[in-house]
């Protein structure tokens, strides 16, 4: 009886060395949610957004710290953060349109809210108001709320 236990530890032993062994060769399984998360994990992690969130707060900084230069440095500044901003060579990573649409921007409403804070800026000083009346909002209010 004892040979006869004996027999079956060692069977039981080589099926279960089989089947680890055969399991090695078999496809794994996974959910696909599993699959698109470590897909997502892998092809845009926490650094490579915290990058493209510096470019692109660079370039929002060169344009509106040297809005106003007329030449040099500054002025050079200003022209390649504006070619970036408002080119529409979208092929490649790193382009204006690319880093947006990847930090969850729209790209286009950037690009209207920057032309209208560059046009503001550079609009000539508006004329005194006339006497008793206010601005609010671009809005000119007479001061007893009539206009």
């Amino acid at each position: 009886m004892e040979a006869q236990s004996s027999k079956n530890a060692v069977a039981y032993n080589r099926i279960n060395v089989e089947e680890k062994i055969i399991s090695l060769f078999e496809p794994d399984t996974l959910l696909s949610a599993q699959y698109l998360e470590n897909l997502r994990r892998k092809t845009l992690l926490e650094p490579e957004k915290r990058l493209m969130l510096a470019v692109l707060e660079d370039a929002i900084n060169c344009f509106q710290v040297n809005v106003m230069a007329q030449s040099g440095r500054r002025k050079k500044l200003f022209n390649e953060s504006e070619d970036w901003i408002m080119g529409r060579d979208d092929d490649w990573i790193f382009s204006f349109v690319s880093v947006c649409e990847l930090l969850r921007f729209n790209p286009e409403y950037v690009r209207r809210g920057l032309l209208r804070w560059k046009e503001k800026k550079l609009a000539p000083n508006p004329t005194p108001h006339s006497r008793g009346k206010k601005m609010m909002a671009g809005y000119s209010l007479a001061a007893n709320g009539h206009s």
